[in-house]
């Protein structure tokens, strides 16, 4: 099933945006993610030049794919000191050892990131969602991806445990990307353009 941001899609992702709420208990660790994404926004308006991809953008990737360690690949968090392993596998092209601004510019041209013209709210919502996979939206359609909304009131539970193997009662224990834009938008960090 292919998945477009259609006009109820991107409704819904403004909705979802505009109605979260970092949950109470998870409000430090929220906090600690944006200080370092912000300690770190150097390095991500590098790769911000060379893709045209919102500094702000790679980092959340780089949070929910690496933890914010810069000797993993942006693509899915393997070891910079060898192509990947994971899906994708054996990426990037060339010679490893990698850096990490080489392979994060691979990863988002390979995920068809660089191509985006306008980086609205919708498109970087539903970009971030298709970099993860529409897994939830078409196999589990009752859960919101934690890839976004985990750490929110918008997700409780029921995760992806590896690819294609879903359990309805594990819980996420990474912040959701929308998550982490949105307390970077309250902190007055970041702009993001409805449309």
């Amino acid at each position: 099933m292919s998945i477009v941001l259609t006009p109820e899609l991107k409704k819904e992702y403004e909705d979802l945006f505009a109605a979260c709420t970092v949950s109470s208990v998870r409000q430090h660790d929220v906090e600690k993610i944006r200080d370092e994404i912000i300690s770190n926004k150097i390095r991500y308006q590098s790769v911000e030049s060379t893709t045209s991809v919102p500094w702000y953008v790679i980092s959340v990737i780089h949070c929910l794919e690496g933890s914010l360690n810069f000797k993993t690949h942006l693509h899915n968090g393997d070891s910079l000191s060898a192509k990947t392993i994971h899906v994708p596998k054996g990426r990037p092209l060339g010679t490893p050892p990698f850096t990490w601004e080489g392979s994060a510019e691979d990863a988002l041209k390979f995920d068809n990131m660089t191509s985006v013209s306008k980086w609205t709210l919708s498109k970087i919502l539903f970009k971030l969602e298709g970099f993860n996979g529409f897994g939830y939206r078409t196999k589990h359609p009752e859960v919101l991806t934690p890839y976004l909304w985990s750490f929110s009131q918008h997700y409780s539970k029921g995760k992806f445990v590896q690819d294609g193997k879903y359990d309805s009662d594990a819980v996420s224990k990474q912040c959701g990307a929308a998550v982490i834009l949105k307390l970077m938008e309250d902190k007055k960090d970041i702009i993001i353009p409805l449309s």
